[in-house]
C-alpha cells in the first residue's frame, strides 16, 4: 500500500482523490475532537444560521423528530463532543425559509411539512460524514427560489464577497486543518470553488431539496462520495 499524499479526510475516510491510481489509508478516528467550551463558543457564535448533522432517529414517517434540537444541548448530551466533526463542513446556499425556531442549530432541522431536511439525515445516517459541521454559504438571506438568490447574488457581488469573509472566519473559529467542503447543490459549489479553488478540498453533492426521494437521494449522494 502505498502511503497517499492526499489530505487528512482522504485518509480518514479513505477516499481516493480524482485521478489516483492507488490506496490511500483508512483511519477510522476522526482526528480533531473540540472542548465543550469550543463547542459553545461556536453555539453562541454561530448556532443561528450553522447546525451539526445530527439529528433524532425518525419515528413512523420520514419526517418525524427532524426538528428535535435537544440532542444537541452538550449539557444534557456531553457525547457530541465525540461525534461532531469540525473538518467536514456540509455547506447550502442560503435559508430557504426564514428559521422561526430561536433555539440554537435550528438549521437543517427543519420540521415543517415542506421542509426537505430528513433527507439529509436519511442520506447520513449511519456515515463516516455524520456529525459534520453544517451551514450556509449566504447568510440572512431567506430565499426559496435558487434562482432568485442567483440572480441577487449577480448583481451584489460585494454581497457575495461580505458572506464569503464571513464564511473564512467561521472555519477559522472551527479550528479546521484541512476540512472537507459538502457543498449542496450547484450554486453553492460554485460560489465556494470560484474563490477557494483548490485551497481545500470542495466536494458537490446533489441538493437536497430536488424532487427524489430519500431512498435515490442517499444513492446520489454515495455515487459522490465513495464509501459513504
Amino acid at each position: 500500500m502505498i502511503v497517499s499524499s492526499s489530505p487528512s479526510w482522504q485518509l480518514c475516510f479513505g477516499i481516493i482523490a480524482d485521478g489516483a491510481d492507488h490506496e490511500t489509508i483508512s483511519i477510522d478516528k476522526w482526528p480533531t475532537k473540540m472542548t465543550k467550551e469550543h463547542y459553545l463558543e461556536i453555539r453562541n457564535r454561530y448556532g443561528r444560521f450553522a447546525s451539526w448533522a445530527i439529528w433524532a432517529p425518525p419515528g413512523d414517517k420520514p419526517k418525524s423528530n427532524i426538528g428535535m434540537l435537544d440532542l444537541l444541548d452538550i449539557d444534557e448530551h456531553p457525547e457530541l463532543l465525540d461525534r461532531v466533526k469540525p473538518e467536514v463542513i456540509m455547506v447550502g446556499l442560503n435559508f430557504s425559509r426564514s428559521i422561526e425556531s430561536t433555539e440554537p442549530f435550528a438549521n437543517f432541522h427543519d420540521s415543517r411539512p415542506r421542509g426537505q431536511d430528513y433527507k439529509i439525515r436519511y442520506a447520513f445516517t449511519d456515515t463516516r460524514f455524520y456529525g459534520a459541521y453544517m451551514t450556509d454559504i449566504i447568510k440572512d438571506f431567506p430565499e426559496k427560489v435558487a434562482g432568485a438568490v442567483g440572480a441577487y447574488l449577480r448583481k451584489n457581488q460585494e454581497f457575495v464577497r461580505a458572506n464569503i469573509g464571513r464564511f473564512e472566519s467561521e472555519l477559522d473559529d472551527l479550528r479546521s486543518k484541512d476540512p472537507l467542503i459538502i457543498a449542496f447543490g450547484v450554486q453553492a459549489f460554485g460560489i465556494i470553488k470560484g474563490h477557494f479553488r483548490d485551497r481545500y478540498t470542495i466536494v458537490k453533492v446533489p441538493h437536497y431539496s430536488n424532487f427524489v426521494s430519500k431512498e435515490n437521494y442517499r444513492k446520489q449522494v454515495q455515487a459522490v462520495l465513495p464509501g459513504l
